[in-house]
């Protein structure tokens, strides 16, 4: 089953590619409070339809570039 992560596309200027940063919510180890860690994926976006702003749905996949391996699933 492959990985899916919700997120909100921060970069649309490359040509079939945005970038989508994701938050999550984790618990420190020592001090047992909650923080927000965010990560950036690459994702490929076939047609370009996707803009700056947009919440999306990412799906692992194969490696389709160097650092890019999600592909846009469908917008929220």
């Amino acid at each position: 089953m492959a990985k899916k992560l919700k997120g909100k596309i921060i970069s649309d200027l490359m040509d079939k590619t945005v970038t989508v940063l994701v938050d999550r919510y984790t618990k420190h180890p020592k001090y047992k409070k909650y923080i927000r860690m965010s990560s950036k994926y690459k994702a490929h976006d076939e047609t370009n339809e996707h803009k700056a702003g947009d919440k999306v749905i990412i799906e692992e996949c194969r490696p389709i570039s160097k650092d890019k391996h999600f592909k846009i699933l469908k917008k929220v």
